[in-house]
């Protein structure tokens, strides 16, 4: 299972699949919060309908709420309508009694993601053995959390994109662009584009070790997305080399809008750089 993992929302599914095996218990779900609302991300009922994904409720009314105060370690209320912390929770009259177990899952840095958790609206007899799995499988989920937090921030790293204004960035493409490399700067790059409601993105190509056919086409990749998404992109620092290999390929289409240099891209755009003067070099009268 482990192996066969790639990023936390599988890992997330998988998880609970794989302990809804082992756990008499209805209900299994993953929640996310942000300590003002708890929002279920997976969910898995066994039965009936105790909870959906989506579903969100204020952070402070929940039995999540009550896990992360516990602490890392397995939170265990056999009987709600029992227990002190429980049985005058709105939650607890909604469900008539029942069950709940839950672990918080954090980052490596202590951050808390949120909870994994089991509920049932019948009282549930919980081993040791569950307790076990629950503690596994928080850390376990808590490590992959960690793995995508990397794997965003190289995926940051190789499109490394830098704003000028609010509707115009610069994305030095730098080093060697293998396949992967490749679609890790498409991928982010139409993301940030978006996010950043972009007019124009400056793609500068000086720092682009070695460019071949397999380069170009994954240029021209990211130049027509770009312009799906309504963003005008500018290619500068095509060095002779580049030039030389872009006409052998037959790849370039007429329309792709290339400038010698930021200066110039940016004086296309409408705008212009200007040297500052350092005040105090002259007395004025």
């Amino acid at each position: 299972m482990i192996h066969s993992i790639k990023n936390f929302d599988e890992a997330a599914e998988k998880i609970l699949s794989f302990m809804s095996t082992i756990v008499p218990i209805n209900t299994l779900f993953i929640a996310k919060n942000d300590q003002k609302s708890n929002k279920i991300e997976k969910v898995i009922n066994r039965d009936y309908a105790l909870l959906n994904s989506g579903d969100t409720l204020p952070f402070q009314d929940t039995f999540c709420k009550l896990s992360v105060d516990y602490g890392n370690r397995v939170l265990m209320i056999e009987d709600l309508n029992d227990n002190d912390w429980t049985k005058d929770m709105t939650v607890t009259r909604n469900l008539s009694g029942g069950s709940f177990i839950g672990i918080p899952i954090n980052f490596s840095t202590g951050e808390n993601y949120g909870t994994i958790c089991g509920l049932d609206n019948k009282k549930v007899e919980f081993e040791e053995e569950h307790v076990e799995l629950f503690t596994t499988m928080a850390s376990l989920l808590s490590y992959v959390l960690d793995l995508d937090r990397v794997n965003r921030e190289v995926e940051e790293l190789s499109a490394p994109m830098v704003p000028l204004t609010d509707d115009i960035a610069v994305l030095p493409v730098i080093g060697d662009i293998s396949q992967k490399r490749a679609e890790i700067i498409i991928k982010s790059t139409l993301k940030q584009s978006s996010d950043r409601c972009l007019q124009y993105l400056i793609l500068d190509l000086s720092g682009i070790s070695r460019i071949n056919k397999e380069v170009i086409h994954h240029l021209l990749q990211l130049v027509n997305m770009l312009e799906l998404i309504g963003v005008t992109p500018i290619l500068t620092g095509i060095l002779p080399e580049h030039a030389q290999h872009m006409v052998q390929s037959n790849l370039i289409v007429d329309g792709i809008l290339v400038k010698k240099s930021l200066a110039a891209a940016l004086s296309h755009i409408g705008f212009a750089l200007v040297e500052k003067e350092i005040a105090g070099t002259e007395e004025r009268p």
